[in-house]
C-alpha cells in the first residue's frame, strides 16, 4: 500500500498503480486497519444501481464494472506502533513491513536525549532496526562537534543509542548521502523499506525529495521566531527511491507515546539490562536494594543518572500502555461472552415458546 485516504488507498499491483476502496468488514481497530507498507489482498466488488430504461415506469439495475478492493490485510513482518494522541488504549500503526527505522534529527537543533531515546525504543519495539540519522549538517554552527574531528557528538549518540548507527547527511551539499543510499539498498536486489521519524523542521520531506532524485513532498521553511518546523507532511506516503529501496515519510511528531510489551525499551536501554542480570536479587528494582549493579554503576559515573530515570520512565509508560491495552482486550472478550448468553437464553426462550404452542 502507498498511501491510504480515508476509506481509499492507492496501492502497486502486478498492473500498475491502481487505486481501491477499503472493505467494511475489516476491523477499524487503528492497529488491524491497512496502513502505508501493508500487503493487503484485493478483490472486486461488482456495484449495480438503478436507471430508468427508455420508455419503462420503473427503473431498472445497471451493472457497473467492477472496481478494485481491499479484502484483507496480510501478516505483517513488523509495524512502527504508538499510542494515540488521545491516549486511549488502542494503538496506530504509523507503518508496516518495514526493514529500518530512520531517526532523523537536526544538527540545528540542541540534542534531546529524552526525545532521542523515546523514538529508539518505538523502534526497536516494531520489529525493525533503528538508524539515527542528522541532516542539516551544512548548517550546523560554528564549533559544532560535527564542524571539526571532536567525536564528541557521536560519542553522546553511541551513550544514548547503544548499537545503533548514525549518519550525517546535509542535502545542500550531498554529504553522506551515497552511504546513507548504500544503507537503503541493503543487500538484497529489491533493497530495504526505512520509515522516516522525527519531529517537525528536522529535514524529513527534503531528505526523502533528495533521495528520491524528484520534489515528490512540499516542504515548508522553520520559524525563525523559535526554529520549530510546520507540519508540512499530512499522510504517510511511500516513495520507491531509484538507488534501491522504498522510503515511507511521516508526519512530523513532537509527542509520541509507546504502545507495546515493552521490549523495545529493554533493547534501548540493553546497558541497564544487562547490569540489572547481575544484581543480587532478580526482583530488583533499582532503588534502595543492597546489591544492586544499576545503582552501584550510577555511583561510580559508568551509567548516568539521567539515563536510568529515562529508562523508569519509558518502562513506567509501557507497562502503563499494556495494562490498559489488556483491560480492553478483557472487557471486549466479555462483552463478547455477554452477547452469546444473551442470544442462548433468547434462543432456550423461543424453543420453550414454540413447544408450549405446539
Amino acid at each position: 500500500m502507498v498511501r491510504r485516504d480515508r476509506g481509499r488507498c492507492e496501492l502497486i499491483t502486478e498492473h500498475g498503480p491502481r487505486f481501491a476502496e477499503i472493505d467494511r468488514a475489516i476491523p477499524a481497530d487503528p492497529v488491524s486497519s491497512p496502513c502505508t507498507g501493508d500487503w493487503v489482498a484485493v478483490g472486486s466488488a461488482t456495484l449495480l444501481e438503478t436507471a430508468p430504461a427508455p420508455g419503462a415506469a420503473a427503473p431498472d439495475a445497471v451493472t457497473r464494472p467492477a472496481e478494485p478492493m481491499v479484502m484483507e490485510v496480510l501478516p505483517r513482518r513488523s509495524a512502527l506502533v504508538r499510542s494515540t494522541a488521545s491516549r486511549r488504549s488502542t494503538g496506530q500503526v504509523l507503518a508496516a513491513n518495514v526493514d529500518l527505522v530512520l531517526v532523523v534529527a537536526a544538527l540545528t537543533e540542541p540534542l534531546r536525549p529524552a526525545r532521542l531515546e523515546r523514538l529508539i525504543a518505538l523502534a526497536w519495539e516494531s520489529g525493525a532496526s533503528p538508524l539515527i540519522v542528522l541532516t542539516k549538517a551544512d548548517l550546523a554552527p560554528a564549533g559544532h562537534p560535527t564542524a571539526g574531528p571532536d567525536p564528541f557528538w557521536h560519542t553522546a549518540l553511541a551513550a544514548l543509542a547503544p548499537g545503533v548507527g548514525v549518519r550525517t547527511v546535509s542535502t545542500q551539499d550531498g554529504r553522506g548521502l551515497d552511504e546513507l543510499c548504500d544503507e537503503l539498498a541493503g543487500p538484497s536486489p529489491g533493497g530495504r523499506t526505512a520509515v522516516l521519524v522525527g519531529p517537525s523542521g528536522v529535514g524529513k520531506s527534503t531528505l526523502a525529495n533528495t533521495l528520491a532524485g524528484a520534489d515528490r513532498l512540499a516542504v515548508g521553511a522553520v520559524r525563525g521566531s523559535d526554529g520549530k518546523g510546520r507540519h508540512t507532511t499530512v499522510r504517510r506516503e511511500l516513495i520507491p527511491l531509484p538507488s534501491g529501496g522504498v522510503l515511507i515519510d511521516t508526519p512530523g511528531v513532537r509527542g509520541i507515546g509507546l504502545w507495546g510489551s515493552g521490549d523495545g525499551v529493554d533493547t534501548a536501554f540493553t546497558e541497564i539490562v544487562d547490569l540489572a542480570a547481575t544484581c543480587r536479587f532478580t526482583d530488583c528494582e533499582h532503588r534502595t536494594e543492597p546489591g544492586c549493579a544499576v545503582l552501584a554503576a550510577v555511583e561510580n559515573g559508568t551509567l548516568p543518572e539521567r539515563r536510568l530515570a529515562s529508562y523508569r520512565k519509558l518502562q513506567r509508560e509501557s507497562h502503563w500502555m499494556q495494562t490498559r491495552e489488556d483491560a480492553r482486550l478483557a472487557a471486549g472478550q466479555r462483552a463478547r461472552w455477554k452477547r452469546i448468553h444473551k442470544e442462548q437464553r433468547q434462543l432456550y426462550a423461543d424453543r420453550e415458546r414454540h413447544g408450549r404452542h405446539r
